[in-house]
């Protein structure tokens, strides 16, 4: 099998809010799968996990200490600047803290950040070029 991104685990400091914050700011519904210890959401064949910090630390064999940017953003797609907004101000208001209002871009498009209760970033995106399937999924 090609290996292929499959899911993306977020380590959380507090699990049910976490479940919360995604489900209330995005819309986000628990999988399959989700108990009191992890919580899954599916994306079309790329799942978003949420799991306690200090554990997913504990079995990556890592220090849970996490300070400043990571490095690492994850990106929400729009079709369109409106979508952007929209999504940023649902997420500001339950609980995220905004990082950098909706703006246009360099690269000719729109997009936001915002960064969740646990301080994982996320951008919110519009561009013109792009084009996506009938799942909703990216097209490149």
């Amino acid at each position: 099998m090609k290996p292929r991104l499959n899911i993306v685990t977020l380590g959380v400091k507090n699990l049910p809010e976490s479940r919360l914050f995604y489900k209330n700011a995005l819309g986000w519904e628990p999988a399959a799968g989700s108990d009191e210890n992890i919580v899954f959401f599916n994306h079309g064949g790329i799942v978003l996990a949420l799991y306690p910090l200090d554990r997913l630390a504990e079995d990556a064999e890592v220090p849970a200490e996490r300070s400043g940017f990571s490095g690492v953003t994850l990106a929400i797609n729009q079709d369109s600047k409106e979508a952007v907004k929209s999504v940023f101000e649902q997420a500001v208001k339950n609980g995220a803290k905004a990082l950098v209002a909706p703006r246009e871009t360099f690269w000719g498009g729109y997009d936001a950040y915002f960064a969740d209760p646990d301080g994982h970033s996320w951008e919110i995106a519009w561009a013109p070029f792009w084009e996506f399937d009938e799942q909703g999924s990216l097209k490149l």
